[in-house]
């Protein structure tokens, strides 16, 4: 199954809607720090919810950590960026990619542009710059879960 990967996320309510957006979608998302807030800000929790402890949340010390990590479990890394022409459309996802924001603020440094296995984009509107992070997470990673079948099962 896909993971998220936030690249030290900047707004906390953002966070916490991917929190939220993870717990629902059984899927894990790792923290890369430093963030750009407390990890127990109260908006965090607003955000997230009741869903917060439902959350698969692992946290890295830093880039170096989690790209040691990823490298160990042989997983993909998948750069949501606006400076790539290739569409997630047009993309195969596999099961254990992990797809990784940049911050809101400045999205990922050109050294993560450079060790990214793949860089997508969503397709816009001429003229607009970006969507919010955690709406982008959510079309991104619901189009990977449609195409690896992983999303979560219905209980009845």
């Amino acid at each position: 199954m896909p993971d998220i990967a936030l690249y030290q996320p900047d707004i906390p309510q953002n966070t916490g809607t991917m929190l939220r957006l993870v717990a629902c979608m059984s899927v894990t998302v790792h923290l890369i720090e430093p963030a750009g807030f407390p990890l127990s800000d109260s908006a965090l929790k607003r955000a997230g919810m009741d869903y917060l402890e439902r959350a698969a949340l692992k946290r890295h010390l830093n880039f170096a950590a989690f790209d040691d990590w990823r490298r160990t479990h042989n997983r993909r890394l998948v750069l949501l960026t606006t400076k790539t022409d290739l569409a997630y459309t047009d993309f195969e996802f596999a099961a254990d990619d992990i797809l990784l924001l940049g911050r809101e603020s400045t999205g990922a440094p050109d050294a993560i542009h450079q060790l990214a296995d793949a860089r997508l984009t969503i397709p816009m509107a001429e003229g607009m710059r970006s969507l919010n992070v955690a709406v982008s997470c959510g079309m991104v990673l619901g189009e990977a879960l449609r195409q690896t079948r992983a999303f979560p099962k219905r209980s009845s």
